[in-house]
């Protein structure tokens, strides 16, 4: 933290004053927008630090209460694909360090965990994936989160409960850090489920007894969807949630993938999230960047 220890404000803290809270916008759109391709965004970490940097800065300057790094993919099993798994230590601590080196006194900088990419005892692998195997994977990248200074750790986009789960075990076991964790949720004929079969209900209520200090979802299909959502979250918890939205269906324009939902439609949304549901924290997720933030802080905030 930049204040000392005795007199910071946690999120917690703030949350428990009734603050709402600001998250940030999209990393992998930011990225995109700044010259990454198909490459690695954790690697950009070491590659391109002034670019993470900015990215951070652009956020907090936004409005953004809490940042999260870029380390979405930072787990060895995803490393893996790039052939980085030996540099988990790397990527996440300088990650915590470049989101940290631009953050005002007071404001949160909070370590994003996403998927392993593998399904667990996956009964159609050559090499099934054990929960021992991506217990570690998390625990390694979320140990390196730490070490770099992070606040707290942000589980995002989970579409397997178990999965989540294993991550929350692992930042309980080797921090004291705060918790949250996100579920990616679709809604289909029968209403909201994650890829997995989990209903919004019974995911809060495992998440919470994992250990989880703060629940949601994130990404989905648009602010209109996450309103919807938002307020059966709501209805299976009284305690804090966390919603980030991405900004609608993507589509293709002119060769690049343009997402729809302005920063007006989807701080009107997040108003009535804040101001009807009691919602805590708010933010984006895909397609969202800093013009965003600067809307959703205005709407919720009147800031």
């Amino acid at each position: 933290m930049t204040e000392s220890s005795a007199t910071a404000l946690t999120i917690l803290d703030r949350l428990a004053k009734g603050d709402v809270l600001i998250s940030d916008g999209a990393t992998g759109s930011y990225l995109q927008q700044h010259g990454l391709e198909d490459g690695d965004p954790e690697e950009w970490n070491a590659t391109h630090p002034d670019v993470v940097q900015s990215m951070a800065k652009a956020y907090f300057e936004a409005g953004s209460d809490m940042v999260l790094t870029n380390t979405f993919g930072g787990t060895a099993l995803r490393q893996s694909h790039y052939g980085f798994q030996d540099r988990i230590p790397e990527f996440n601590q300088l990650a915590a360090n470049h989101a940290r080196s631009q953050a005002p006194e007071g404001h949160f900088v909070v370590g994003s965990v996403g998927p392993t990419g593998v399904v667990i005892d996956d009964p159609l692998s050559d090499d099934p994936v054990s929960d021992e195997q991506v217990y570690e994977a998390f625990k390694e990248q979320i140990i390196a989160l730490a070490q770099g200074g992070v606040d707290a750790i942000n589980i995002e986009t989970m579409i397997d409960v178990r999965e989540a789960k294993l991550a929350i075990k692992a930042a309980k076991d080797h921090t004291d850090l705060m918790i949250s964790s996100t579920m990616f949720f679709d809604k289909g004929p029968r209403g909201f489920f994650t890829m997995m079969g989990t209903r919004p209900e019974d995911a809060v209520n495992e998440l919470h007894e994992a250990g989880a200090d703060i629940v949601g979802a994130n990404c989905g299909n648009g602010i209109d969807v996450m309103v919807e959502l938002a307020r059966e979250l709501r209805a299976a918890t009284d305690r804090y949630l966390l919603i980030h939205s991405n900004a609608g269906i993507p589509a293709m324009k002119g060769g690049k993938i343009i997402y729809p939902e302005t920063p007006e439609y989807m701080s009107e949304r997040f108003k009535v999230m804040v101001e009807e549901v009691g919602i805590n924290i708010i933010g984006g997720c895909c397609g969202t960047g800093p013009d965003h933030i600067r809307a959703f802080r205005a709407a919720a905030l009147g800031a």
